[in-house]
């Protein structure tokens, strides 16, 4: 052989080393994303769900648990997409020929979004749809009963669902964009039809965020204002410890002497109260040791931290706003080339990158306490081994959405400037101009009101506390105090 045919040879092995190194990483990040999600989901689902005497219920509930392990590890592998790769090519720019990360290149880091993208469409698509139909299945009518029976019925209401959801597509597709190209593009399923139908459910994934996280963004200091320690000006736990043991010995009263209260009792919720105050004065006593350093400093630290990086959200979404308006580069747009480590994406180089990805898990961390938050989506509140097997197909549904349209809301907020990769940077509606500038107008605009509304509401009402104006008798409306001459009388 000769010498070209050993260097053509030698390039061929190279890249089949490269492609099953990338191969083997993806697989170790995925199996440790998969573990951690079903430690997760099997401290929330119900144990009796999984010990029925009916064995095909319970193998059902097993498999139906295994495909939501699978979606909630896309989710969490979809939320650590863009911090992964923002550090990752900041790693490659100042160490690039370190031999220890040589397997981190922008080969790696292009395919892990293709396959986030592949396993977004094929959960959102095919697998939630299947679990949630295989859950509720019975099998036809006459037909040999037990779990290959409900595959039958669950394949079958999946496919109808499928022609259901192609033929909507088809028809918005015809409304939205009359044009003869565009309809028959549409006849290639794979090329255009799921990215278009992903492109739409990562719309109303991005209007979800815009909706629940500036909700939560204002949701996030009383929230971590219940996990920390108050200084003692803002709370008193005596009073608080005191008046859960008069409940609790009160509730144990007439649990004790149900016949004295002349009123039914119901014992079982009389139960669950006085077990929620027990774990409450738990609870309480645990602050009430708290030491002063964290009582007197990690609640403001905290405080002040959170209110650093809302304002930083914001301040970055308004000077985005304005580069809308003056320079077309700002416009969120795909990568197509997969070199990476060439230039920082942030101008303060490596620590602007750290507080791109801060930001991010921030507004990702503030999006979710919003949705549960919000009266909508409350509901959907896991419980610890109470959950039903619906409810967690709801959530993980729920979060998928969510976190596969992160990437997307991130660059459209122009929060970092790394440019989306793969199939992300192909939806439509990011080239449009309008839509882009109204969508920062509306998060800055959203963000700024429900900060406001909450925080004077929230230091009115802790000044009231503080002072101890929240105990005076204060009089009812539309009826005045008596006179001290009528009190005497």
């Amino acid at each position: 052989m000769e010498a070209a045919d050993y260097e053509v040879l030698s390039v061929r092995e190279q890249l089949f080393h490269e492609r099953v190194r990338e191969c083997i990483i993806s697989t170790l990040l995925f199996a440790t994303l998969y573990i951690l999600c079903h430690i997760a989901l099997t401290r929330f689902k119900k144990p009796t769900e999984f010990t029925t005497v009916d064995d095909e219920d319970a193998t059902v509930n097993k498999i139906v648990l295994e495909l939501c392990t699978f979606t909630l590890a896309v989710a969490l592998g979809a939320v650590l997409l863009l911090p992964f790769s923002i550090i990752g090519n900041e790693v490659l720019l100042s160490l690039p020929r370190n031999y220890y990360i040589q397997w981190l290149n922008g080969s790696l880091i292009h395919g892990l979004w293709n396959l986030v993208f592949l396993f977004s469409n094929l959960s959102l698509i095919f697998l939630m749809p299947f679990a949630y139909f295989f859950t509720e299945s019975e099998g036809f009518a006459g037909s040999r009963k037990g779990v290959l029976g409900r595959v039958y019925e669950t394949v079958v209401m999946l496919m109808l669902l499928t022609l259901l959801v192609l033929g909507i597509v088809w028809v918005a597709s015809a409304i939205v964009d009359n044009n003869k190209a565009s309809r028959e593009s549409l006849y290639d399923f794979w090329e255009y039809y799921l990215p278009y139908l992903y492109s739409c459910i990562s719309f109303l994934g991005v209007l979800l965020l815009l909706v629940c996280t500036p909700l939560g963004l204002a949701r996030m200091f009383s929230v971590t204002g219940k996990l920390l320690v108050k200084p003692r000006l803002l709370e008193d736990l005596e009073e608080q410890l005191y008046c859960s043991a008069f409940e609790e010995a009160a509730l144990t009263r007439r649990i004790c002497n149900p016949t004295s209260c002349w009123l039914p009792l119901d014992m079982e919720l009389v139960h669950r109260q006085v077990l929620a105050l027990q774990t409450q004065r738990v609870l309480l006593e645990k602050r009430r040791k708290a030491s002063a350093w964290q009582r007197n400093l990690g609640y403001p630290l905290a405080m002040l931290f959170l209110l650093v990086l809302t304002g930083l959200s914001v301040l970055i979404v308004a000077i985005h706003i304005l580069e809308l308006l003056i320079d077309e580069a700002a416009m969120p747009r795909g990568m197509q080339g997969t070199s990476l480590g060439q230039v920082s994406f942030s101008k303060l180089g490596s620590f602007g990158a750290v507080i791109q990805v801060v930001l991010i898990f921030y507004l990702m961390v503030s999006s979710v306490v919003g949705f549960y938050s919000s009266p909508l989506f409350r509901g959907l509140w896991p419980r610890w081994h109470d959950t039903a097997m619906t409810q967690i197909i709801g959530n993980c549904v729920c979060l998928l959405v969510l976190s596969s349209a992160l990437p997307v809301f991130s660059r459209t907020l122009g929060l970092t400037r790394f440019d989306l990769l793969g199939d992300f940077g192909r939806f439509n509606w990011l080239g449009n101009f309008y839509i882009v500038f109204l969508y920062n107008a509306a998060f800055a605009g959203l963000t700024t009101l429900c900060l406001v509304k909450t925080f004077t509401a929230a230091v009115r009402a802790e000044l009231i506390r503080a002072f101890g104006l929240d105990r005076l008798p204060l009089p009812v409306s539309g009826f005045p105090r008596a006179s001290r001459k009528t009190q005497h009388q």
